[in-house]
């Protein structure tokens, strides 16, 4: 009995006394930790959700910021847009002016070129390298250096044009991006933590595509920005400068233009009076040859009406010379019948007059034919000068473009 009380397999009371406080002790201590470990759980969490607002409130500020200056570049691009737009229409204007007084210049070279060829018509005296002459052969210079300057001009200008459309595409598809991100932005700055379709994206961290830094972003528009204020500058600086050739080659060219007007009047004036002066002639010629021919008829009519008294004082001489004998004397009958004779016959070969006088009719009809070959060249140089070149030079209309 006293063996059994004593088994070496049982534990003594104060073991399980013992054993109870450890499992206690432990229990409290294992509590504690636990209730530690969820003390510090909660204020990790408490932190972290604390990190996560503030991470994402400055995410979300700096988005606000990113969209802002995204929108503040948009709207300095879409003013520069505007601005080359507005200046290459204008432009274009200018081009269309340059054209069209191009185009007129051209024309009026033309004319120009016509009367020279026309004025080669004239023909004897009077193709002669007149002042209008001189002043068209100017005017012909002055055109084609004013086409060539107007060429270059449209040249340049063309250049002009195509720099600024190029400024306009490098604006456009900037400000093209710039609405692509920022509509990005946008839809980033409307989502939440409750946004739903939110999802993981494993690739979200990967730096894919060609990233540039802030400053290249901002130095790309402001090359953009630059160009197109440079461009637009150069339009402008170019505008004034055709407004300049424009308004000087008008000047220029109605100057000579006038100056060839003048000259072709005064020519004008000059051969008309030459014409008058000439007819003038002609009529005093003409006038002359009919008193002249009168003369040689009246001559003529002298000559012939002589024929019968000498044909009867030689009648008369030739019977007294038939007389008998003595009777056949040198009486004053006789004697004055040979001297009848002698002086009708005389005056009968005095033809000189009348050949001096044939003479003189020939030479003014010689003088009536020079005059009205004269008057021919002048009516020709009139017709040319007065009807074919003043007449189509009345259509030079000289514009400022």
């Amino acid at each position: 009995m006293a063996r059994l009380l004593q088994d070496p397999s049982k534990l003594h009371p104060s073991e399980w006394h013992t054993a109870n406080r450890m499992q206690r002790a432990t229990t409290e201590s294992q509590k504690s930790r636990s209730e530690c470990m969820i003390a510090e759980s909660w204020r990790l969490v408490d932190e972290i959700e604390k990190t996560t607002q503030k991470t994402q409130s400055d995410v979300n500020k700096k988005l606000e910021q990113r969209r802002e200056e995204i929108k503040f570049w948009k709207q300095e691009l879409d003013n520069k847009l505007e601005q080359i737009i507005h200046e290459t229409d204008s432009l274009l204007t200018f081009k269309n002016r340059l054209e069209r007084a191009l185009e007129g210049c051209k024309e009026q070279f033309v004319v120009a070129q016509k009367c020279l060829l026309y004025r080669q018509r004239r023909v004897g005296i009077d193709l002669v390298h007149d002042e209008v002459e001189q002043e068209l052969a100017k005017e012909a210079e002055v055109f084609q250096a004013i086409i060539a300057l107007l060429g270059r001009t449209l040249e340049q200008t063309n250049e002009q044009i195509r720099q600024n459309r190029s400024a306009k595409y490098n604006l456009e598809m900037d400000l093209k991006d710039k609405f692509t991100a920022l509509t990005i932005d946008d839809y980033c700055a409307s989502l939440t933590n409750d946004t739903p379709h939110i999802i993981y994206s494993d690739n979200a961290m990967k730096l894919e595509g060609n990233f540039v830094s802030l400053e290249d972003w901002i130095d790309f528009s402001n090359i953009n920005v630059e160009k197109a204020d440079k461009q637009r500058n150069n339009s402008l600086a170019l505008k004034a400068v055709i407004d300049g050739i424009l308004s000087q080659t008008a000047d220029d060219m109605r100057r000579q233009c006038e100056m060839v007007n003048t000259a072709f009047r005064n020519r004008v004036k000059e051969v008309k009076d030459a014409k008058h002066k000439l007819e003038t002639l002609l009529a005093m010629v003409m006038d002359e040859i009919a008193a002249q021919e009168k003369n040689i008829a009246a001559l003529k009519k002298a000559i012939a009406d002589k024929e019968g008294p000498v044909k009867v004082a030689q009648t008369r001489l030739e019977a007294r010379n038939h007389r008998p004998n003595v009777e056949l004397c040198f009486d004053t009958v006789h004697s004055s019948l040979m001297s009848e004779v002698q002086e009708i016959t005389k005056n009968i070969q005095r033809q000189d007059a009348l050949a001096q006088a044939q003479t003189e009719l020939k030479a003014l009809s010689h003088r009536q034919l020079s005059l009205e070959e004269e008057i021919k060249v002048k009516e020709n140089t009139l017709y040319i000068d007065d009807v074919l070149c003043m007449q189509m030079r009345e259509s030079v209309c000289i514009n400022n473009y």
